[in-house]
Formats: C-alpha cells, structure tokens, sequence
C-alpha cells in the first residue's frame, strides 16, 4: 500500500478559503424583491374568478370571503389591491390550467386550494377555510340512504365523479338544478330531502335559510382553501402570512367568514 501523499499547505488554505466564500456568498444573498416590488408599484395585484361565491362575487357592497381578506392584507401591507378576473380560475382545481404569469398577479385567490396538484405549481399561503362536498338540509340528515336530492355543482372543481358513485351506493336519486335559488326552493318545497352542493356555497345557503349543513358522508375528499403565491416569492409569503395571523388574532378573519357563512345548524351539533 503506498504512503499517503504528503499535505500541501498552500493547496489546503486555498481550499478552504473558496468553501468559505461560498458559503458567504449563499449566507449574504439578497433576500427576493417580491414584497419591495409590490410596495413600490402602491399595489398588490390578484388573479381572481368571475364569481365563485362565497370567495368571490360581483356585489360591491359583500364582494367575497377571499376578496375581503386580501384588501385587509394589503391594508396591512401598506398598499391597494388589485382584482383581474381569470374565467378559467374555478372551472376546476388545477392551477396549471388557469393560463396564468406573473406579469397578471403576484397571489391568486377564489377556490385555490391546498392539494399536492397546487403545491406542484404554486406556493401557498392559509389556511382560512376548508372545502368539498357537503349536503344541506331542513334539518340534521344523519343517513342520506334512499332519499331524493338536488345536486348544485356550480363551478367548483370537487370531483363529480366520486360524488355521483357516493350516491349511487346510497341508492339516492339526484336531479341537477340549474342555480341556487332552485337549488334551495327544491329542498324548501319538499321536492328534495337534501341539496348537495360545495362546502362553502352550502354553508352560505344553509345561512340564509337556517338550514342544517353537514359534510357529505363517504370517503369524499376535502381541501383547505388557501391564497396562492408564486415560488420563491419568500418576502411577500412572509408578509401575506403576518397579515393573516394578525387578522386570526384579533378577530378580523372570523368577522369575516361569518358575515358570509353565518352560524347554520350542522349535524354535530344536534
């Protein structure tokens, strides 16, 4: 076995020398602009759908759950917000097909929910609410077996699939309504035992009738809606999620949800 060859000292410190001014270099870059740009521009620009209620809508006086939360964020932040509306945002949960870039918004809100498809695409920030089928009734429904129902999926991305197979093998009957004003006039009238419809839309109808909502029962899967941000924008992340403690924190989130979900009956609390 031959010697070890010899330490050069020279060799050695200047070796040591380059893996310090790396690891200098890594410890003193400059931290992303992405919140120093919004500050600059006065504004906080944000990709939303036409209307996807309760998150988004088209009232100027109850403009939406994500609309209300992201001007109280940029309150807080110190700048405007800007709303582009993106028909294709709502048509379903993955974020690749909304056909959205930077230059169009720096966060994006109003059904983008917290699912390894949008964390592939996406960073995220929340959560503040949580979505997926749900049903919404008179009163508490504890067995949906053999009962009629009015099926509202509007433009939300849950899976339609998995909800008609959850039926199915309940033997319920379902008929599609064209809106919610017929959506809940069928379970008013009696025509429907129950409507089954996304979570929040449920709770908002549920709301306003002092109806009972509940989750859809079955393995149905559920999400976190959250805001959406572009990768590495770690500055603005950051600043998104201070806002939003300090809104949980002194109530200011929970004001909100409740103006538009209201307090129905669920069935976990009979």
């Amino acid at each position: 076995m031959p010697p070890p060859a010899p330490r050069n000292p020279v060799r050695d410190a200047i070796s040591s020398v380059a893996v310090l001014s790396l690891l200098a270099g890594v410890y003193f870059l400059d931290p992303d602009t992405s919140l120093q740009e919004v500050r600059k521009a006065g504004t906080l620009r944000a990709c939303v759908p036409e209307t996807y209620p309760p998150l988004v809508t088209n009232s100027p006086d109850r403009p939406g759950i994500d609309i209300e939360l992201l001007r109280e964020i940029a309150k807080g932040i110190g700048v405007e917000l800007a709303l582009t509306r993106v028909p294709a945002m709502g048509q379903d949960f993955n974020p690749r097909n909304w056909r959205i870039t930077r230059a169009q918004c720096q966060a994006l809100a109003g059904g983008v929910v917290d699912s390894p498809l949008t964390r592939s695409f996406l960073d995220t920030a929340g959560p503040h609410a949580e979505t997926g089928w749900a049903i919404v009734s008179k009163v508490p429904i504890a067995d949906i077996a053999r009962k009629r129902a009015t099926a509202l999926p509007g433009v939300s991305g849950l899976d339609r699939l998995a909800l008609t197979q959850a039926l199915r093998a309940a033997s319920a009957t379902a008929a599609l309504a064209p809106n919610a004003d017929a959506f809940a006039a069928a379970i008013r009238d009696g025509r429907a035992d129950f409507g089954v419809t996304e979570r929040l839309n449920a709770q908002r109808i549920a709301a306003d009738n002092t109806w009972s909502v509940d989750w859809m029962p079955g393995d149905l899967p559920r999400y976190s809606v959250v805001f959406g941000l572009w990768k590495g924008d770690l500055t603005l992340k950051r600043a998104i999620v201070r806002q939003m403690e300090r809104m949980k924190a002194d109530g200011t989130q929970a004001a909100i949800l409740s103006r538009y979900l209201g307090g129905p009956k669920t069935a976990s609390a009979q």
